[in-house]
């Protein structure tokens, strides 16, 4: 999900400008490594450098994607009682798993809360299904991208050929800005962690996805600062993180708390490998654990062949949007218009519904850089986080 412009609520989306080159740019880039550093200097809570170092030294290689089942036009299409497919999550799970995808990064919605038993018994028998693949899971949350106007029950149908046409933002923009509104959040997200708050299937909580966006801006700051502190309440044994997605001057603030309050630093990159390795090396001056948790958009020149050996070397996550084609229609491009046919380049995904792959080059060289056959160090280069 990028910070492209998105589409008012009062109207279907119709597509969206594409983004001037380069994006982002180098000084905004740059920008990210200047901010104050040390263990907790927000006192918020934050694990010590050392701890955070230790908990990923303990883990592999994180590799793998964004998951939403091919059924699902969004994350309450997912997850609701009337739609929630096991069987069909399970089967594409282990389409992730054979390409040696060890994680995947899925999205909750606050109103799944108010049938609090259901989301628990679903999110945790999708917990099974992924721990059987060998796959671990990083929840998010909340999420600040898209449309404004969700809903329980039956949801709409996708709007051809339109980039995540149905996906909602949780809570909704007046939500984000209504401190009225926040007890029924912290109800959900400290329900959510502490039902799960020791459970070894969770990798880490991803608690804000791409907060200020939809012109928001530093409006979600104070959103963003609550839900660490009820994260925090929990004492959960995972990581907790909120990721950069904007380096633009006017999302300084917001970046800052993100930076210094997550356990772990996790970070989203939609352009070329030259932007990835800047930003890397940017963010790597807060010697903390680095994960790239949304990548893939291939007509922007962010593809695997570029961007996951780069990622392998400084042993930085990597979290590609996507598996397979479905009712997300994220195979089209944010700027995709209404009623286009198959773009000749996806623009995000890897199989199609049928489950066979958009390009089998590209998956061999997925699961041979997972395995490690590609003749790639496994430990970083000197002075990155190694194993």
């Amino acid at each position: 999900m990028s910070d492209l412009p998105r589409p008012t609520a009062a109207m279907p989306p119709t597509g969206s400008a594409p983004h001037p080159t380069p994006w982002p740019s180098p000084a905004d880039i740059d920008r990210v490594a200047e901010l104050p550093r040390g263990d907790d200097p927000l006192g918020v809570g934050r694990w010590s450098q050392s701890r955070a170092v230790e908990w990923y030294g303990r883990q592999p290689w994180i590799v793998g994607c964004n998951y939403v089942p091919a059924y699902a036009v969004n994350q309450l299409e997912m997850w609701q009682p009337e739609t929630f497919d096991l069987s069909a999550i399970d089967a594409e799970l282990e389409l992730a798993s054979s390409v040696g995808f060890n994680t995947v990064r899925v999205f909750l919605h606050d109103l799944l809360w108010s049938r609090s038993a259901v989301l628990v018994d679903h999110l945790d028998r999708f917990l099974e299904v992924a721990a059987r693949r060998g796959v671990a899971v990083m929840p998010v949350l909340l999420e600040g991208v898209w449309q404004n106007y969700a809903h329980l029950g039956s949801q709409p149908d996708p709007v051809p050929g339109i980039h995540n046409s149905q996906w909602v933002q949780s809570p909704n923009a007046k939500s984000v800005v209504d401190p009225a509104q926040w007890p029924r959040l912290e109800e959900y997200v400290c329900g959510v962690l502490d039902r799960f708050a020791d459970d070894e299937r969770i990798l880490l909580w991803d608690l804000y996805n791409e907060p200020g966006n939809e012109g928001l801006i530093g409006n979600a700051l104070p959103l963003t600062e609550a839900v660490f502190r009820w994260a925090r309440s929990i004492e959960v044994v995972h990581p907790l993180t909120s990721g950069i997605w904007e380096t633009r001057p006017e999302f300084l603030e917001l970046n800052r708390f993100q930076l210094l309050a997550s356990d772990v630093l996790t970070f989203h990159q939609y352009a070329d490998v030259a932007s990835l390795d800047r930003l890397i090396r940017a963010l790597q001056v807060y010697e903390r654990p680095l994960l790239c948790t949304e990548f893939l958009a291939r007509t922007l020149d962010s593809n695997f062949a570029s961007h996951l050996p780069l990622m392998r070397r400084e042993r930085v996550g990597a979290l590609n949007w996507g598996l397979v084609a479905g009712r997300t229609q994220t195979m089209f491009a944010w700027d995709s218009p209404r009623d286009a046919p198959e773009p000749q380049v996806w623009f995000h995904d890897i199989f199609r519904p049928d489950g066979q792959p958009y390009d089998a080059e590209e998956v061999r060289l997925i699961r041979q850089t997972a395995a490690g056959e590609d003749g790639l160090p496994t430990a970083a280069r000197s002075g990155n986080l190694v194993e």
